[in-house]
């Protein structure tokens, strides 16, 4: 199985420099890195550029122009220029637990997407990870929100089972699945522009499919750098979007990943 760690990221070189130093302390390391870039200035590109040069991964750097939040858009872009079967997906401000990979790696199952934990840090423990390039949080460190979902014990995740229907926890900073089954729905849906529902669209479009969701509790940890909140002027059309998929049990969508495809 060829697995891909796609990275999504947007003008937070300081934030991604985090990311990729997580990476190489991963237990497992992917085949291919995708870092899928919504038009970042040049501060982005030359810190991906000298992370290139030290590393002996395999890394593709997939930009475009910025014209708004087109996340949807630079995601489609980035999975249609690999070959992985396995996609793992990270935003670009969240720092992995050390297993991360190897976590999303040992649960993937065919006819299933997975979906992992997120430690969310206040804005202090942010700022002083970044001054520090701080990669490591214990069930302790001081700062973190949602601090039971940094207890690492997989043998507990064993007892979560995949279910057929949206999980209120399911982000798209914590998500993998088959590029096969990404494929078929023909990807994210590109008329959501702008911050909001993407995620949650695209898998109600797995699950018409017939794929299961399994969330990766006690494992798949990642943690949240804290930001300010992104606008979000376009959420109750992306919304529109999303109640349509589900109400018409929408198994792919119009505007989606195939133009990019050979």
């Amino acid at each position: 199985m060829k697995t891909a760690l796609l990275i999504s990221t947007y003008n937070w070189p300081e934030a991604l420099e985090l990311v990729l130093k997580s990476l190489i302390a991963q237990t497992v390391l992917p085949d291919e890195v995708l870092i899928a870039d919504d038009g970042s200035r040049d501060e982005t590109k030359a810190l991906i550029t000298k992370f290139k040069k030290e590393s002996t991964l395999n890394i593709n750097h997939v930009w475009h122009e910025d014209s708004g939040f087109r996340r949807t858009v630079i995601l489609n872009k980035a999975i249609a220029s690999t070959n992985a079967d396995y996609i793992i997906q990270l935003d670009g401000d969240c720092i992995m637990h050390s297993n991360f990979i190897e976590d999303h790696i040992k649960n993937a199952t065919v006819g299933i997407y997975l979906f992992g934990s997120r430690v969310n840090l206040t804005e202090e423990l942010s700022a002083g990870a970044v001054k520090d390039q701080q990669i490591d949080f214990s069930f302790f460190t001081k700062g973190m929100t949602r601090r039971t979902r940094n207890i690492y014990l997989p043998k507990f995740g064993a007892f979560y089972k995949a279910k057929k229907e949206l999980s209120k926890k399911v982000r798209g900073c914590n998500l993998s699945f088959w590029q096969e089954d990404f494929l078929k729905i023909n990807g994210y849906n590109e008329d959501m522009t702008g911050w909001g529902r993407e995620d949650s669209e695209m898998v109600i479009r797995l699950l018409n499919n017939d794929i299961y969701g399994k969330r990766l509790r006690y494992q798949g940890i990642i943690y949240h750098l804290w930001h300010p909140q992104a606008q979000r002027e376009r959420d109750t059309i992306n919304y529109e979007i999303q109640l349509k998929a589900e109400q018409q049990k929408l198994q792919t969508c119009e505007n989606g990943i195939d133009k990019y495809l050979p």
